[in-house]
């Protein structure tokens, strides 16, 4: 029964809580920031903190953290011999954030992997990857990703960056011809490698590659989406229209969390789109934005509280630049999620998401 699922999971959630709470916060195998932040509270956390709700007593991460300073005060001792990597955030909101993997990205995109259909996205096919490339994770994360399922990925260079600042200058001419520059690659690649039978893409770059290709018959299979635009104005529009008959699957993520999956789709939902959270590694909290220590009511609009509890990155009650809708657990997630994901409503005239 579901309500069996979710009592497993929330037990699952404290006793991952507690693990995570003791690893951060050991001084042999924790961070320097979190040891340091340990130093300032009149407890310890590992005595404490007995589960999630108890992280309340952290407070809420806080977004200037993670721009700018010493990087490797993030980085676990007990992972200061492995190699690391830094990916940064989208920088649309100022400085943009950093922050430190070992291998979380693979992880998470091996634990995505295994919710694809190996008849939309086969097993030793090929991928393109047409979308934020540079300091981000998702680079590497995609090419990972076609690995770990057999594949090669195959990429375009693109600096959102650049789009944003094209955007912001009202240089629509050049956004134009960046475009075409960007999609005029794309349309190379899939036409010299006929393996090509998956795509990872943004909204806005899917709808501009197919008004020149149809990529159906182009051997394509199945469509990885996601970004800021994604919505169910857009969902319907993909499916129905820019490519019907080939397996699209919305997608939420970022570097701090890891990677949202979509609720397997229903036409009953009206093509609304419903995240649910990789828990027990992340876990979303929909939260009054006036009062963020408080959940709204399912189906009533919130500000995205985030949590992400991985040994190489702790951070307690993130409030995203996102809002939504608090969606109910389902039977193949028994913990809350989110629906009608989208741009926080005090944001929505000074964010530039450009090709999101």
């Amino acid at each position: 029964m579901l309500t069996d699922k979710i009592k497993q999971a929330k037990q699952t959630l404290d006793a991952h809580v507690r693990d995570i709470v003791n690893w951060h916060f050991d001084p042999a195998t924790g961070c320097q920031f979190w040891l340091e932040y340990a130093d300032k509270l009149d407890f310890d956390p590992r005595n404490e903190i007995g589960g999630y709700e108890d992280l309340k007593m952290l407070g809420h991460f806080e977004d200037y953290w993670l721009r700018g300073g010493p990087v490797r005060k993030w980085v676990p001792k007990a992972f200061q011999k492995d190699p690391i990597y830094v990916f940064e955030t989208g920088g649309s909101t100022g400085v943009p954030k950093a922050r430190i993997n070992i291998r979380d990205f693979q992880t998470d995109y091996e634990l995505f992997s295994g919710t694809l259909s190996d008849a939309s996205f086969p097993p030793g096919a090929d991928w393109l990857m047409l979308g934020p490339t540079g300091p981000r994770r998702l680079r590497l994360a995609i090419e990972h990703l076609a690995q770990h399922r057999g594949g090669i990925s195959f990429f375009v260079d693109l600096d959102p960056r650049w789009v944003n600042k094209l955007i912001k200058r009202s240089k629509h001419e050049e956004l134009e011809l960046y475009k075409e520059h960007v999609t005029s690659q794309a349309l190379n690649i899939l036409r010299a490698h006929d393996n090509i039978q998956c795509i990872f893409t943004t909204p806005k770059l899917l709808e501009a590659l197919c008004e020149k290709i149809d990529l159906a018959k182009m051997g394509i299979k199945g469509i990885f989406c996601g970004g800021t635009e994604m919505n169910a104005q857009f969902h319907r529009f993909a499916r129905e229209e820019l490519v019907p008959g080939i397996d699209f699957v919305p997608t939420y993520g970022n570097t701090l969390m890891g990677l949202a999956v979509n609720k397997p789709f229903d036409p009953a939902d009206n093509y609304a789109i419903i995240y649910y959270p990789p828990a027990p590694r992340a876990v979303f909290e929909i939260v009054d934005p006036d009062n963020p220590d408080q959940l709204v009511g399912y189906n009533e609009t919130g500000r995205v509280a985030l949590t992400t509890l991985t040994k190489e990155f702790f951070m307690p009650r993130f409030l995203e630049r996102d809002e939504g809708d608090r969606a109910e657990p389902i039977e193949p997630y028994p913990w809350d999620g989110v629906r009608n994901l989208r741009l926080l409503s005090s944001l929505q005239q000074s964010v530039v998401v450009g090709v999101y």
